[in-house]
C-alpha cells in the first residue's frame, strides 16, 4: 500500500493533515474515513480498513478534523457542524483530483458525522458506520461532570483518554442541536451499521435506531466483544474484512485487467501481524484470504497455512479436471472431492535415489455417481493431466525483484 501524504483546507481555512492510501495496482474507487471524537486518522482501526480496501483496489483518504492530531486550527473553535463542512471539504479535494468519492465510513462521532455529510455528497453510494451515536449529543456524556463549567464560563479544559481539551458552550450547543433521523431516514445510499453489544461508550441501542430509520439497502454487522476503538487487531481485521466484501456489492467496482504475463492476475500477499505470521492474500479485486502458522509454529491459526495453500491449489485443480472431463463426455458423475496430504519424504522413498527430503502431494479422490470401471479408471487418468499437477511435477521458476 503507498500513502500520499497530503494537507487540505478545513472549514475555517486551516490546513488539515490527511493520508491517502492508494492501491498498488488499479484505482477502481475512493473511500473518505472519519475518525471518532478526539481521535486522529492513525487510529489502529482506520489504518486496517484503510489497508484492507486498498487491496481491494480502493483508495482511502482519512484525515484529522480541526485542531485534532496534525491538523492546524484551534479544537475549541470546532463544532460538529464544522466535522461535517471538514468532510465536505474533502470530498471536494478528492472530486478536484478525479477521485470523488464513493463510499463514506465513519467512526463514532465521526460515523454521526458522516451519516450528515453523505447524503448532500453526489459521488457517495454507500456508507458505513461503526460504534456511532443515533443522536451526536451522547458525545457530551464524555465530559457531562464539566458540562455546568462550560456552560457558566463559556468553555473549559476536560480530560479525555489522558490529554486535555478545550471544550466550548457553542460545541455543546451545536451537538444537542443536531438531529440526524431525517438525514438516515433520507440517506438513499447502501448503509451498513456496525457496532459491538458490548460497547461501553456507545450502548448498542444507538445501532438499533439508526438501522431501524435507515431505509433499504441496509445492512447491520456485529463486532461481538470488541470495544469501543476496536483497538484489538482480530476485532479491526474482521471489521475490514466485512466492509471491503460488503462494499464491493454496491460500488459495482470493475475487475482490473491482469498485466501481461499472469492471465489469471496478481495475487498480493501482505503482513497483517508483524509480531505473528499472519498474512493478508488478496487475488484482484474479489478474493480475500488470510494465511498464517499454527500455534504450534508461533503463528495464530487464523488462515491456512502457506503449504495447506499449494496443496488446496491442487485438490481445486484436480476436481475441477475430473469434472471439465466428464461433463464433456456426458458421464454420469454426480459428485467428486480430493483429500490432499502433503509431505516431506526422503527421496529415496520416492524412488528417485536421492537423500534429500522431497515434497509428496498424496491424493484421495472420491468419484459418485453410476460410472463404470473403465470411466473411473480414466477420469483417474486425467486427474493427472491437471495444470497445477503438471506444474508441480515439471518445477518451477520463480523470478524475484525488489520493488
Amino acid at each position: 500500500m503507498a500513502t500520499e501524504r497530503i494537507t487540505f483546507d478545513g472549514h475555517a481555512g486551516a490546513p488539515l493533515a490527511a493520508r491517502l492510501d492508494l492501491p498498488e495496482g488499479p484505482h477502481l474507487a475512493t473511500a473518505l474515513f472519519a475518525h471518532c471524537f478526539t481521535c486522529s486518522k492513525d487510529i489502529a482501526a482506520a489504518r486496517r480498513i484503510a489497508g484492507r480496501l486498498a487491496m481491494m483496489g480502493i483508495a482511502v483518504l482519512r484525515f484529522d478534523f480541526t485542531g485534532l492530531g496534525h491538523s492546524g486550527g484551534e479544537f475549541a473553535n470546532t463544532s460538529f457542524s464544522s466535522n461535517v463542512q471538514d468532510l465536505h471539504n474533502a470530498a471536494a479535494y478528492l472530486d478536484a483530483r478525479g477521485m470523488a468519492p464513493s463510499l463514506m465510513i465513519g467512526h463514532s462521532l465521526g460515523g454521526a458525522a458522516v451519516l450528515r455529510a453523505a447524503g448532500s455528497i453526489d459521488s457517495v453510494r454507500a456508507v458505513v458506520t461503526i460504534a456511532a451515536p443515533f443522536d451526536p449529543a451522547h458525545v457530551t456524556q464524555n465530559f457531562s461532570d464539566a458540562l455546568d463549567k462550560i456552560a457558566e464560563d463559556g468553555r473549559a479544559e476536560v480530560d479525555l483518554g489522558g490529554q486535555t481539551f478545550t471544550i466550548s458552550q457553542d460545541f455543546v450547543q451545536d451537538v444537542t442541536s443536531e438531529k440526524l433521523e431525517s438525514a438516515i431516514s433520507g440517506l438513499k445510499r447502501a448503509l451498513l451499521v456496525m457496532h459491538a453489544p458490548r460497547d461501553s461508550v456507545v450502548d448498542i441501542s444507538n445501532a438499533t435506531r439508526i438501522f431501524t430509520t435507515a431505509k433499504h439497502p441496509k445492512s447491520f454487522v456485529t463486532l461481538d466483544d470488541a470495544d469501543h476503538l476496536v483497538s484489538r487487531a482480530s476485532d479491526a481485521e474482521y471489521a475490514a474484512q466485512v466492509i471491503a466484501a460488503w462494499a464491493g456489492r454496491y460500488l459495482d467496482l470493475p475487475a482490473p485487467a491482469p498485466p501481461p504475463g499472469a492471465p489469471e492476475g496478481v495475487v498480493r500477499v501482505a503482513e497483517a501481524d508483524p509480531d505473528g505470521f499472519l498474512q493478508d492474500v488478496q487475488s484482484g479485486p474479489d478474493h480475500h484470504m488470510l494465511a498464517d502458522e499454527p500455534e504450534a509454529y508461533g503463528g495464530s491459526n487464523r488462515g491456512m497455512s502457506p503449504y495447506g495453500f499449494l496443496a488446496a491449489g491442487l485438490g481445486a485443480c484436480t476436481s475441477m479436471t475430473i469434472r471439465m472431463y466428464a461433463r464433456r463426455k456426458g458421464w454420469p458423475l454426480d459428485h467428486v472431492s480430493v483429500d490432499v496430504r502433503h509431505d516431506k519424504v526422503h527421496a529415496q522413498d520416492a524412488a528417485s535415489g536421492s537423500t534429500d527430503k522431497i515434497d509428496t502431494f498424496r491424493r484421495r479422490i472420491t468419484l459418485e455417481g453410476d460410472l463404470s470401471q473403465e470411466q473411473c479408471a480414466k477420469l483417474l487418468e486425467i486427474a493427472d493431466k491437471c495444470p497445477v499437477h503438471r506444474s508441480l511435477e515439471r518445477g518451477a521458476k520463480v523470478l524475484t525483484e525488489l520493488v
